[in-house]
């Protein structure tokens, strides 16, 4: 049975983003794939790591994610690591890169999956954050852990 519409399955997520980055602003785009790409998105063999969303005369674009080749695709194969376009109305493509441009910021991709036949990307304006602000991020969460053990002991 094929996905329905309103299925959400989960491809990857990079799960270092949050650790890295102060998060705002989560946005949702499609993805322009070829063939071999949904094929290998399918079977999950897709990272994250090192991507990021710029622009190419004014497009919003995926860059550095890499979708690995379809092992069963005909000698027409793609090119894993190439930008891929995003599907995004202008308005809001030129908003984000308003925003980009003068702050400074970066758009972080967060989790790629499929919402029922189409291949969707999550992403959110990024802030990177300083050493030290991730290791005080860190004891913020040893905290939380740490008064939610006492909770539940006593």
């Amino acid at each position: 049975m094929g996905a329905r519409k309103g299925e959400r399955k989960n491809v990857c997520e990079n799960r270092r983003a949050r650790h890295d980055y102060d998060l705002e602003g989560h946005t949702e785009a499609g993805l322009m794939l070829v063939g071999s790409e949904v094929k290998s998105l399918r079977r999950g063999e897709a990272h994250l790591q090192d991507a990021w969303v710029g622009f190419e005369n004014g497009k919003p674009f995926l860059m550095k994610a890499h979708i690995a080749p379809y092992q069963q695709a005909t000698h027409v194969c793609h090119e894993p690591d190439r930008p891929r376009p995003l599907l995004l109305h202008w308005q809001e493509a030129a908003r984000l890169r308003q925003v980009v441009k003068e702050k400074g910021l970066t758009l972080v991709p967060l989790r790629l999956y499929f919402d029922g036949p189409w291949a969707k990307l999550e992403f959110a304006i990024g802030k990177g954050r300083k050493h030290h602000d991730k290791r005080d991020s860190l004891r913020e969460l040893e905290d939380r852990k740490e008064i939610a053990r006492a909770m539940n002991r006593g």
